[in-house]
């Protein structure tokens, strides 16, 4: 963790910089492949620099930012596509590039106001509550069972991303007067795999994969196989793109090889959504469907059998996330602590 900090503060100089590039290239180029080789050399940049940093809070959040969403949007962007491609100021193309955010218009800023309004205080306090007990398990998870253990760090996961999304939400909204989209829309309430993915978890990730993956694959094999079916290969071409970027990620973190089960995880959940959705294409028309008070805790049975089979252990032995969050969470309170003793010494000094 030593020089994590000085690491930190280079590899986003550079990411500024590579993004100040891009803007210009933006300015100078029109859209198509002479853009898209001036791009290039920035997206093989971002997929390096999260290499500079080891730890899960820096180098886990910054791998997201820039071999993701930065990467994806500036592939759109050299097309003349996604959310760069309207020309912004440089002070709005650099977040725009590598958060999550959306430049709102008064009447959207009014809808995402309603929509916060939804999400309570109390909700963030439960989840707050059920985070606090991650140290307790966490010291004693050789006398809990495996198993519960992993359902518990399934939720510690779920609960720690919210948190981490929040605070970034936060400075964001201080340092640049700008919200962040909503990342997870209460994923536990889903009512079926296609609710699950489509519309709750990793909300910011799919609004990329869509235009960047699922509509270029899904037009061409509308040309080869029908408008109906096209759906389908879209939906494995997203998954197995979502399955790379999180063992990218996931390497990111702990620095060990793939062992596939990530893989593994996403191509179960593709095939089961491609089944859904055949299912709900054959009984389109007719009175016959499962009830939501069914479809939705078989979907999230699902979701948490297969990600305590596959997902967890993948996780947990590639890269420890619970040792690192515990290692780094100690190290920030005797920093703190430093901190103290230093403004209470320069206090006694005035």
């Amino acid at each position: 963790m030593e020089g994590e900090i000085p690491n930190f503060v280079m590899v986003w100089t550079l990411v500024v910089a590579s993004l100040t590039y891009c803007h210009t290239i933006g300015n100078l180029t029109s859209p198509g492949k002479t853009r898209l080789l001036f791009v290039l050399p920035v997206v093989l940049l971002f997929f390096y620099l999260p290499l500079h940093l080891t730890t899960i809070f820096l180098g886990g959040t910054s791998s997201f930012f820039l071999c993701w969403l930065a990467n994806f949007k500036l592939l759109l962007f050299a097309f003349g596509k996604g959310p760069l491609s309207f020309d912004p100021p440089l002070a709005h193309f650099i977040p725009l590039a590598c958060l999550p955010i959306k430049f709102q218009t008064d009447s959207e800023k009014k809808v995402q106001n309603v929509k916060k309004g939804q999400k309570s205080t109390l909700n963030y306090t439960v989840k707050a509550l059920i985070f606090s007990t991650s140290i307790q398990v966490y010291h004693n998870k050789e006398s809990i069972h495996p198993k519960i253990v992993m359902f518990l760090y399934a939720i510690y996961m779920y609960t720690g991303l919210e948190f981490i999304m929040a605070f970034v939400a936060v400075a964001a909204r201080v340092f640049l007067g700008v919200d962040f989209e909503p990342q997870f829309d209460e994923p536990y309430l889903a009512t079926s795999l296609q609710d699950f993915w489509g519309r709750r978890w990793n909300i910011m990730v799919n609004r990329i994969l869509h235009p960047t993956v699922y509509e270029p694959v899904r037009d061409i094999s509308i040309r080869l196989i029908g408008k109906e079916w096209a759906p389908l290969p879209a939906v494995l071409a997203s998954f197995l793109v979502l399955a790379l970027m999180h063992e990218f990620v996931f390497y990111y973190i702990g620095r060990t090889k793939p062992t596939w089960e990530l893989t593994c995880f996403f191509l179960l959940h593709e095939v089961c959504l491609s089944v859904e959705i055949t299912v709900k294409k054959a009984f389109r028309g007719s009175n016959w469907r499962l009830p939501a008070a069914v479809s939705g805790p078989l979907a999230m049975t699902f979701v948490v059998v297969t990600g305590s089979w596959l997902f967890l252990p993948s996780l947990m032995g590639r890269c420890q996330p619970d040792v690192m969050v515990y290692r780094e969470y100690m190290a920030f309170l005797e920093f703190m602590k430093h901190v103290g003793d230093f403004l209470n010494v320069s206090r006694l000094k005035s």
